[in-house]
């Protein structure tokens, strides 16, 4: 089974995918590949592949992404072949994505593997709280990219199996951990 995490940027998918990975079994992580620079803490993590723009652009030429885009100026990829082998390896598969990366694993995947869509909200003015806090030096420019986006996000929501308000990352995480649970014995 492969989960979907979205939401803008800083509602939450990293944190509440960690807390995923430390309190469920049988779940695994599926990082992207980005050719951004790692956030500190980031590096040696299973959130990303860090690579370089050429590297990604190399990649993209070798068809090596069953998707990928640019967000918020940046490239971010799924690799074809580390998810073909965790779907292999018969885990669930969680994966933080943007909504329209979403949209591309759902169409060319959904016959192959079971798919589960959650969209966190987060009103707009916590989100705004949030970046400031999270951005290191809390640029600006960057906050405004990312907050340019909300409305955009906000209207694909549709396209989700879930949505769920992240006011609360216990609430939030116990949901989650729910749902997962269910849709395990949904064949």
């Amino acid at each position: 089974m492969l989960v979907l995490l979205s939401g803008v940027s800083g509602a939450g998918k990293d944190t509440i995918k960690n807390e995923l990975l430390k309190r469920m079994d049988n779940i695994t992580s599926m990082p992207s590949y980005t050719d951004r620079k790692p956030r500190p803490g980031e590096e040696g993590t299973n959130v990303y592949n860090f690579i370089t723009t050429q590297e990604f652009e190399e990649k993209i030429k070798n068809n090596e992404f069953y998707e990928y885009s640019v967000h918020h100026e940046h490239y971010y990829g799924t690799s074809k072949e580390i998810l073909n082998q965790k779907i292999k390896e018969g885990q669930t598969i969680v994966k933080d994505i943007e909504v329209n990366g979403t949209k591309n694993l759902i169409d060319l995947l959904k016959d192959d593997i079971k798919i589960v869509t959650i969209f966190l909200r987060v009103p707009k003015e916590e989100l705004r709280n949030r970046l400031i806090h999270r951005i290191d030096k809390a640029n600006l420019k960057e906050i405004e990219l990312r907050l340019n986006r909300f409305d955009y996000e906000e209207s694909k929501i549709g396209m989700y199996d879930y949505v769920i308000k992240n006011d609360n990352l216990e609430k939030t995480v116990n949901i989650i951990m729910t749902i997962i649970e269910n849709e395990r014995k949904i064949n």
